[in-house]
């Protein structure tokens, strides 16, 4: 057996032990598509930078209905990256940064299996 393959061998057994420390990604799926909307991004954004709004604020310059924007936020709220407060007749959103932060947590999980790989990779086309 070559000193190469062997090397293969022990880091798939890392590989298996590293898969079950990482978070459930179906975790972050919602989230992530929840994001993959132009106008869901802009209200992310908005939230972000303003703490809490009404929908007429989150309306306001985006050249959206409001109709609509109820319809996204409908969307995030289901992701759970939003939610509601109400005083008394005025609805605000909220941004909820736990499943941002997790979705954001799982990107960096497989960003560092990606390096660990081509790391591997690496070490072993410059062994020989």
């Amino acid at each position: 057996m070559k000193a190469g393959a062997r090397r293969w061998t022990r880091s798939g057994a890392t590989s298996k032990r590293r898969r079950s420390a990482v978070a459930d990604p179906r975790r972050a799926a919602p989230v992530f598509a929840a994001l993959g909307d132009e106008t869901r991004l802009y209200i992310v954004a908005s939230l972000s930078a303003g703490g809490p709004m009404s929908i007429v604020a989150l309306t306001t310059g985006s050249g959206v209905t409001r109709q609509a924007v109820t319809k996204h936020l409908q969307v995030l709220l289901n992701a759970g990256v939003v939610r509601l407060q109400r005083f008394g007749r005025e609805t605000r959103w909220e941004l909820d940064r736990e499943p941002l932060d997790a979705a954001r947590e799982s990107l960096d999980q497989i960003a560092a299996q990606w390096d660990d790989a081509l790391n591997r990779l690496k070490t072993f086309v410059e062994s020989g």
